[in-house]
């Protein structure tokens, strides 16, 4: 039986059905191809496969970047493949973060405020941008860098900055794309720790696309995706492992 909870009340998310088809006719590609699955508040996900296998397809539809094209993706039981593309917007605005690879980061502006950039197109006032840029910035470790630009930053205080922009407008979900494939591997398991602590202490849920098992090891659950379907989808045996190693 799946990881996911069989009770239907528990799922932030859901997924049932869903499929994803690029092109047309002959060219068509199906990049998934009917998949489930549930996700519980407060769950650290780990999403793995190999290119291609439809993994990223699926974080995109979760993340309201893209929409199935047959089945039903509900958040907190509202059905997400109905919406138009402004609610859709306003979905990803006040309950989903993002952290990227590549951290994103203007390379022009400063730290606080890059940080500060979600809660501008919220239409937040500039004390309450200030002041909520400054606390998430203290919470990733960064309290007093808000004035420094991404090149006066090593790789694993840009991801910092990226992970306090995400987190800053308080997010639901937390939506990270290969977060530690940029970084050596002391930063990367530095960006891990502090993943799992906002996991822990905030309740924010995690799903996490990574190739690497080092990394996915800090998940409690691990879903695999193979040729656009689920291949396998369970509790995290590894994940005890990696807490005693790293601590």
């Amino acid at each position: 039986m799946s990881a996911a909870s069989e009770d239907e009340g528990a799922a932030l998310i859901r997924l049932r059905g869903v499929t994803k088809v690029y092109g047309q006719g002959r060219t068509a590609f199906a990049a998934l191809r009917g998949i489930d699955l549930d996700v519980a508040p407060g769950e650290f996900v780990a999403v793995m496969g190999p290119s291609g296998s439809g993994k990223s397809t699926a974080m995109n539809l979760l993340g309201c970047l893209d929409t199935p094209t047959a089945g039903a993706y509900l958040f907190q039981g509202v059905h997400v493949e109905r919406m138009t593309r402004d609610q859709r917007a306003r979905l990803r605005r006040r309950h989903l973060g993002f952290v990227f690879q590549g951290f994103n980061l203007l390379a022009r502006t400063s730290a606080q405020e890059n940080v500060e950039l979600p809660l501008l197109y919220r239409g937040e006032s500039a004390a309450a941008r200030h002041r909520a840029a400054r606390a998430a910035l203290a919470s990733v470790g960064l309290e007093g860098w808000g004035h420094h630009t991404p090149s006066e930053l090593s790789g694993g205080q840009q991801q910092r900055v990226a992970i306090a922009r995400a987190i800053v407008t308080e997010p639901t979900v937390l939506l990270a794309d290969e977060p530690t494939g940029n970084l050596d591997s002391k930063n990367g398991l530095e960006i891990m720790e502090l993943i799992k602590r906002l996991n822990a202490e905030r309740g924010i849920t995690v799903l996490m696309v990574t190739h690497e098992p080092d990394m996915a090891r800090f998940a409690r659950r691990v879903v695999r995706f193979v040729d656009g379907v689920i291949a396998s989808d369970g509790a995290n045996t590894q994940a005890e492992d990696s807490a005693t190693e790293t601590a």
